[in-house]
């Protein structure tokens, strides 16, 4: 507007109409005065500059064709070059000046006339300034709307001129012109090739396109000295080869037969753009060449041929990498910068939303998802918040593109819910807001599929609207409760088919380096095991089994307390199938199958249930199978096996949980009778053959996580007192030794004194082993002040004692029976 002077300007052509053309008065009459209310409805500030170009270039078309005279076009388009000098220092009026040379230009019919000018602005054009680059750039392309050949022709006799022909020997280059100047010079003859392809007419471009303008875009962005390659790293002629490479591939994309037509350069300038994005520093955002590379990307992932998945990888994780890494602006900065990163991760999105066009599958949604998986879970709250945006951004665009031909599963969903659930109860209020956005896409897309209109909508689903407001207050506890409300919602609206990759997903959640996402997922996985924990059943042993390998993987306490809690409530529901999956597991157990068994034993209702299955489990099977150590051998041998010692096992780690004392004292007969049978169906008795290498192994290396023998499952009593049902375990006095003798039966049981029974196996060779030792709960009739209490039942090198509680080992006696 200049202060005034484009109105003024305006009204003064309206004044001189007469002289500047006779036929002009009337058009200008209906044309001039519209473009003069534009002007009274906007300010300086409100104006859109491109929008009054457009309208002005459409003015001068207009007038060019009203005039239609050759020689009068001609003669304007000369004395507009010459009026160029007098906006040196007006970037903005001489670029708009170049446009207009470019439109008289495209309207006059005189080949050479058209020839001749393009070549003075190109050999007058000061290269070295941005506006005026792009300004002629523009001006060529302009024209080549109407002389599309003429352009063409006249770029390549100037590139073949002695400009060019003088500046590219090494020896030569620092002589006519400085290296810097010949970049910018092949900088502009580069752009003018970009603004050909993107203003000619479509159906010219395309057989122009791999023949002609992309070869001469290559041509010079590299030279080769002493035969060798070398490509420059002046960031001007980088952006200048960047956008005129957007344009082509723009150009392509907008023409009617861009379906069927087969890229060949496609493969190679993806490769270039990918050097030009991985050049950027990582760390700062200072040139606009990583957005128009990806601008680029964007437009020529859509062509034909398809990118190989591999190279599609690789271009996603280099422009997330690119983007998301860039640190934030100080503030200071944050004015200058912030326009620019906004306009890259605009170009990023419409990258990725390109890509998932091109695979609109639940598994073409996967495949980008799990590129941002890692920028998620980001120890850096300025990656997550950004990777959690552009995921909103890519479910909303699959959700508004969702067309379901038939009712088929959204079969990942389960594993993209449990990668973004956690997060809502991340350090940073938009990544949580963020992380509520992308459930709530993915539960509507999940209706998508199941057949429900687009314009559906669902009461439960819409309440995580209402949550995710709520997700901006920093208290933990409201954190925590809204995480609870969101995966009831999930819970209510998720198949049952996808439950359990939800739950193994939130599994690997548990151990997110941010301990609130770390606790939002236990409080969303235990609500999860509530409230659909019934359909699992099928499922317990692959859930059991993560359990123990999180376990495993893990020493924080949280994630441990955690997994116990799992397994409780996965048993309250399904208390058989869960302790056949323990039962499964390697003996010796190690420490965190016992955390899992003891897990069972804080509530006695689910006590009772579990110390009933492993009685039955223990009698079910025959407690050892008869081998033979050697084909020569007189008589066979006793090997345990596995399921009863498994259960035997189990019964310890259970029964000495101290919350387990309800449900023992509730089977106390049959604890102490399964138990004892137990042992005498055990003297004697060898390991499994593979559980004694393993022994073997462990005694070479470390010590074995517990020690197995077939009637050994624990090393000392470890009972709790507090099941006894008096305050304090009479005193008994044991009789001395001299007043017990005789032989004893195999596992036969004997009373030594009033307070401790004994049994003394037979003699052998197999009882060399070492001695049994076995929790044993029961109260001989013959030894009264033992009833309602545990006893422990040990072994030693000459038999088997049932002691007291409270008794000291020099209390214990042993003998032979008489």
């Amino acid at each position: 507007m200049g202060d005034g002077r484009g109105a003024a300007s305006l009204r003064l052509l309206n004044a001189l109409h007469r002289s500047i053309h006779p036929l002009l008065e009337q058009r200008w009459a209906t044309t001039i005065p519209p473009l003069l209310e534009h002007l009274d409805e906007f300010t300086e500030e409100t104006l859109s500059q491109k929008e009054w170009e457009e309208k002005l270039l459409a003015f001068l078309r207009d007038t060019l064709a009203v005039v239609s005279d050759n020689t009068w076009i001609c003669q304007l388009s000369l004395e507009m070059c010459k009026q160029l000098p007098c906006y040196n220092g007006l970037p903005q009026e001489k670029n708009f000046l170049y446009k207009c040379v470019g439109t008289a230009l495209g309207a006059a019919s005189s080949k050479d006339v058209v020839r001749k000018q393009l070549r003075e602005l190109l050999e007058t054009a000061g290269h070295q300034e941005e506006a005026e680059r792009e300004g002629l750039a523009c001006c060529f392309g302009i024209c080549a709307i109407s002389h599309l050949d003429d352009v063409l022709a006249q770029l390549g006799d100037f590139m073949r001129s002695d400009v060019f022909r003088k500046s590219t020997g090494i020896f030569n280059i620092f002589k006519e012109r400085s290296e810097n100047e010949l970049e910018k010079l092949k900088g502009t003859v580069i752009l003018c090739y970009g603004h050909v392809a993107a203003r000619a007419p479509r159906e010219l471009v395309l057989p122009k396109v791999e023949s002609d303008l992309l070869p001469n875009m290559f041509r010079y962005f590299s030279t080769k000295v002493l035969g060798i390659k070398v490509e420059t790293k002046d960031p001007t002629l980088k952006l200048c080869l960047v956008q005129s490479v957007f344009m082509a591939s723009q150009a392509i994309c907008s023409n009617a037969q861009a379906g069927s037509f087969h890229f060949s350069w496609k493969p190679e300038l993806v490769a270039q753009m990918m050097e030009f994005i991985k050049a950027e520093p990582r760390d700062s955002l200072r040139t606009p060449i990583r957005k128009k590379a990806m601008l680029a990307c964007t437009c020529l992932v859509s062509l034909e041929p398809a990118l190989e998945e591999q190279v599609q990888a690789d271009l996603t994780r280099s422009c997330l990498y690119s983007v998301l890494s860039v640190l934030p602006d100080p503030e200071g900065e944050r004015d200058h910068q912030e326009s620019l990163y906004l306009d890259t991760m605009h170009a990023l999105e419409d990258l990725l939303t390109s890509l998932l066009r091109r695979n609109m599958t639940p598994q073409g949604l996967q495949i980008l998802v799990e590129h941002l998986s890692p920028w998620i879970k980001s120890p850096r709250g300025h990656e997550r918040v950004r990777a959690l945006g552009l995921s909103a951004c890519l479910l909303q665009h699959f959700l508004d593109h969702l067309r379901v031909g038939a009712l088929v599963p959204f079969h990942n969903l389960g594993l993209l819910i449990g990668l973004f659930s956690p997060r809502c109860a991340d350090l940073w209020p938009a990544t949580r807001q963020e992380a509520v956005s992308c459930i709530y896409a993915l539960l509507y897309l999940q209706l998508g599929y199941e057949g429900f209109a687009r314009d559906y909508r669902d009461d439960a689903v819409e309440r995580l609207l209402t949550l995710k407001d709520g997700l901006v207050h920093p208290d933990p506890d409201v954190l925590f409760h809204t995480c609870r409300s969101v995966s009831q919602i999930i819970a209510k609206r998720l198949p049952p088919e996808q439950l359990i990759s939800l739950l193994l997903t939130m599994f690997e959640g548990l151990g997110d380096p941010d301990k609130n996402c770390s606790r939002a997922a236990t409080v969303m996985i235990n609500c999860l095991l509530r409230e659909r924990g019934n359909v699992l059943l099928e499922k317990v042993p692959e859930l059991v089994s993560v359990l123990r390998s999180k376990l495993r993987d893990t020493q924080e306490e949280d994630i441990l307390q955690a997994a116990q809690h799992s397994v409780y409530l996965l048993a309250s529901q399904h208390c058989a199938a869960v302790v056949a999956s323990l039962l499964g597991s390697p003996l010796p157990f190690d420490s965190h199958t016992c955390t899992l068994w003891r897990a069972l034993a804080v509530e006695p209702g689910l006590t009772t249930q579990v110390l009933g299955l492993l009685l039955d489990k223990m009698s079910r099977d025959v407690p050892f199978k008869e081998t033979r150590a050697f084909l020569l051998s007189s008589s066979p041998g006793r090997e345990a096996t596995l399921l009863p010692l498994a259960a035997t096992c189990a019964l310890y780690e259970v029964m000495s949980t101290p919350a387990s004392g309800p449900a023992v004292l509730g089977l106390y007969p049959q604890l102490f009778a399964a138990l004892l049978l137990r042992v005498s169906c055990t003297v004697g008795v060898v390991l499994p053959r593979t559980l004694q290498a393993k022994e073997r192994r462990s005694a070479a290396s470390a010590p074995a996580p517990r020690t197995l023998e077939p009637c050994r499952c624990v090393r000392h009593p470890a009972l709790p007192r507090g099941l006894c049902s008096s305050p304090t375990p009479p005193a008994c006095t044991a009789p001395s030794p001299a007043a017990v003798t005789g032989v004893q039966e195999p596992c036969g049981l004997y009373q030594v004194g009033p307070g401790s029974w004994g049994s003394r196996p037979a003699a052998g060779a197999a009882y060399q082993q070492r001695s049994p030792e076995l929790l044993a709960l029961g109260h001989p009739p013959a030894c009264p002040g033992l009833w309602a209490h545990p006893c422990a039942l040990r072994g030693g090198t000459s038999g088997l004692q049932v002691t007291a509680p409270g008794h000291r080992a020099t209390q214990e006696t042993r003998g032979t029976v008489s």
